[in-house]
């Protein structure tokens, strides 16, 4: 795609990867691909604002062709290390060997080790500095473990425009730009989806810092990350939704995940889920080895309860729930319950582990666990009816 012109003298530069399916390994699955969001503003003095995977790098500078001669940028700023935001920053560099890099000093000692950076003109900036380029200043805000210990975010008060790297951004590929141009259902899905599997971990810090952004009283119209959309028909709306996601407010509903061996425990598992549904409980259930770690994740931010079922084998759960119940331990999911289910026959075993696991991730183990041996009668299915129903009361 060519570059785009956001606001008056503000290009769009980055590039769309149409055919990625998995970030930051093979849990999270990006189903609609990305986008390497660069942005370029003309000003007395031209400044580009992050760029783009290595692999891309030669579009990104096309891009900035089609505007401007890449010799003539003076400044670059680097909002994040992470290399696909600055895989393409050595090739920039020597077509634009004068340009000032403006990063946080966490910024400068990564690109350091990650690049031959001699002859770079490295410019720290911190907090409430700021650097006019012209009719226009910008402003930086140290923005710490969100989600990398270098990242920051610029702000253009003229332009009422706030570029914040990776936060408010969403793995999606498309020939639009804005959210105002795009079905707002898959927007905000993989915004939720982006959240869930990138900073539910660090939503403490994300409270802190969107107080922070809050209280520093500045109006902004436009949000541009540095994957996805550009917020500009209602950036308050993600805005609202990052405050809602990172302080918990889950709604009153449930997943039920689960692995089998034979069919016992997928026989356990929807005799809970219409448990909770007959209590009017908003369930979906999720044979692991059929779904997808990343979609279940997402669904957290909305659901307060998840309940996971195994069989047991070797006086434990089976192996294909390990990543997900690894994934909860590393995302930490926010005010959360959850419960453990599932059917055996030599030992018990599973249900225990499972329970270790929740509570571990932080998540309130809020009923006994319920183990059936071998295969469930209707007595023990309508055990497992009732368990479920009783699980619901949880959520009201």
């Amino acid at each position: 795609m060519s570059s785009v012109e956001i606001k008056k003298g503000i290009y769009w530069v980055g590039v769309v990867d149409w055919d990625l399916r998995y970030f930051h390994g093979p849990t999270y699955t990006t189903h609609k691909g990305t986008s390497y969001n660069s942005y370029l503003i003309m000003d007395e003095h031209v400044t580009l604002v992050d760029a783009v995977f290595a692999p891309f790098v030669g579009e990104l500078i096309e891009n900035i062709r089609s505007v401007v001669d890449p010799a003539k940028i003076e400044y670059v700023v680097v909002n994040h290390i992470e290399t696909d935001h600055a895989g393409g920053l050595p090739e920039i560099m020597k077509l634009a060997p004068k340009a000032k890099i403006l990063c946080t000093g966490k910024a400068k000692a990564g690109l350091e080790k990650h690049f031959q950076t001699d002859g770079w003109d490295f410019n720290v900036v911190k907090t409430g500095d700021t650097v006019s380029i012209g009719s226009r200043t910008q402003t930086f805000l140290e923005a710490p473990m969100l989600h990398w210990p270098d990242s920051m975010f610029t702000y253009i008060g003229e332009e009422e425009l706030l570029m914040p790297n990776d936060a408010f951004g969403q793995h999606l590929a498309s020939s639009a730009r804005f959210d105002d141009e795009i079905d707002p259902h898959i927007l905000m899905e993989e915004a939720a989806k982006y959240y869930a599997n990138i900073l539910y971990p660090l939503s403490r810090m994300v409270l802190k810092k969107l107080e922070e952004v809050k209280g520093m009283n500045i109006p902004i119209s436009m949000i541009a990350p540095s994957h996805g959309i550009i917020w500009r028909g209602d950036p308050g709306k993600i805005i609202q939704a990052y405050q809602r996601w990172a302080s918990g407010e889950g709604e009153a509903k449930a997943l039920v995940v689960y692995e089998t061996m034979w069919g016992s425990t997928s026989t356990m598992a929807r005799a809970i889920t219409d448990g909770l549904i007959s209590q009017g409980i908003e369930t979906r259930q999720y044979k692991i080895s059929a779904s997808d770690y990343s979609d279940i994740i997402r669904q957290m931010l909305d659901a307060r309860l998840v309940v996971i079922g195994s069989s047991t084998i070797h006086r434990h759960f089976l192996a294909s729930l390990s990543p997900l119940l690894e994934e909860f331990n590393c995302l930490k999911p926010v005010k959360r319950m959850g419960a453990a289910f599932g059917s055996y026959g030599w030992s018990k075993g599973a249900v225990g582990a499972i329970e270790e696991n929740l509570k571990k991730a932080g998540i309130d183990v809020v009923q006994e666990g319920l183990e059936i041996l071998w295969v469930p009668d209707d007595e023990e299915i309508k055990r497992c009816f009732e368990w479920g129903q009783s699980l619901a009361a949880s959520l009201k």
